[in-house]
């Protein structure tokens, strides 16, 4: 298909770049303690970031000026890849860390998380197959169900790591392509109640979930143990106030707050930067969701149009789920916070579908 090529949106690219940017300067100020207990170097996390932030603005460019319709003959290959990659989690190639094994590496080396590529990959998948099948999609049995397959079996590997938050992100993502594929409403709303089935069933039947259920309704009575970390997380939002204690102010970085650079580092931007900063980060990804479905609506093609709403939404679903755990108003599941968390994998992924969504944005109209 040839195409006219124009720039990207810039609107996006700013948008992005402006989370990075606030994402490498909250990594050093919540992990700069850290890094000196542990590292002897107050900058160990803050360098890691920078390089991998390097790198994944690299691959973006890169991606950005392929013609992504070329890129569709790889959607079902880098599939194929995630799926395998995912199963070799569970082999000796498998790292684990804190109960989970969500890693490959090789002789205890960290490459990278699975499932951070499979969320590109589902998106890449889902928009080449039913692009394909458009005509079927009003069907159950030929247009819907072959797609709960590939969730049953995308899903249930990362639930075996375990990871529920990525879980709920690519389940949700899948659900979301569906409606804009232009699925019955009659069908979706059977599948949701069937997956909110098969969430409860997964919460109950392992006990450190239904524990941090409990401790979500009411974190304070487990302030202890599994409702720690809401609760320092919620002590930290507090003290923000509306400006903020100030940047690398914070006392709950001291020790306090778990994870403080990585899950829970919306929680350290709250407390130095206040209500201030925490609405203009929530901000700039309201723009991002904004600009990514025009660039949806706009797609000269069936395949960006699915494509870019489903890396629109896989990027904004784990945005909401993190903000919403750091907040409270979610269970603890572990997820990070796109563009801003520490995580080189995470990053350079993450990068990756905005090199894309650029990449679209440079056909529309």
């Amino acid at each position: 298909m040839r195409l006219k090529k124009g720039p990207p949106d810039f609107v996006l690219f700013i948008t992005v770049m402006g989370l990075l940017g606030i994402g490498l300067i909250m990594v050093f100020s919540s992990s700069a303690i850290t890094s000196y207990v542990d590292y002897n170097d107050r900058y160990y996390f803050f360098k890691r970031q920078l390089l991998w932030a390097a790198i994944s603005i690299a691959f973006m460019i890169i991606i950005m000026k392929i013609n992504y319709v070329r890129l569709k003959a790889f959607a079902v290959p880098i599939m194929v890849t995630a799926i395998i990659c995912l199963i070799l989690v569970k082999t000796p190639l498998g790292i684990g860390a804190k109960g989970s094994e969500r890693w490959l590496g090789i002789g205890g080396l960290r490459l990278f998380a699975p499932s951070e590529l499979v969320k590109l990959a589902i998106c890449m998948f889902m928009a080449k197959t039913l692009e394909i099948h458009l005509d079927k999609i009003k069907s159950f049995f030929r247009g819907v169900l072959p797609f709960l397959g590939i969730l049953a079996v995308v899903c249930g590997l990362i639930m075996a790591q375990p990871d529920l938050g990525t879980s709920f992100v690519v389940a949700a993502t899948i659900f979301f392509m569906l409606i804009v594929a232009g699925a019955k409403w009659s069908h979706l709303l059977g599948i949701a109640g069937v997956g909110m089935a098969a969430v409860l069933a997964a919460i109950f039947t392992a006990a450190y979930r239904a524990e941090r259920l409990m401790a979500w309704i009411n974190p304070f009575k487990y302030a202890k143990d599994e409702g720690y970390q809401t609760v320092q997380s919620l002590y930290a939002l507090g003290s923000g106030g509306l400006f903020g204690m100030g940047l690398g102010l914070s006392r709950q970085k001291f020790f306090y707050l778990p994870e403080q650079h990585t899950d829970f580092i919306f929680a350290i931007l709250g407390e130095e930067l206040g209500f201030i900063g925490v609405s203009l980060v929530i901000g700039l990804f309201l723009l991002f969701v904004w600009r990514g479905f025009r660039i949806a609506i706009k797609a000269p093609d069936t395949f960006g149009t699915l494509l870019a709403a489903g890396l629109t939404a896989s990027i904004a679903f784990q945005a909401a789920i993190n903000i919403g755990v750091v907040c409270g108003a979610l269970p603890v599941t572990g997820i990070t916070l796109p563009f801003i968390s520490y995580g080189g994998s995470s990053l350079l992924f993450t990068m990756s579908e905005i090199g894309l969504l650029l990449n679209i944005s440079r056909y529309c109209d």
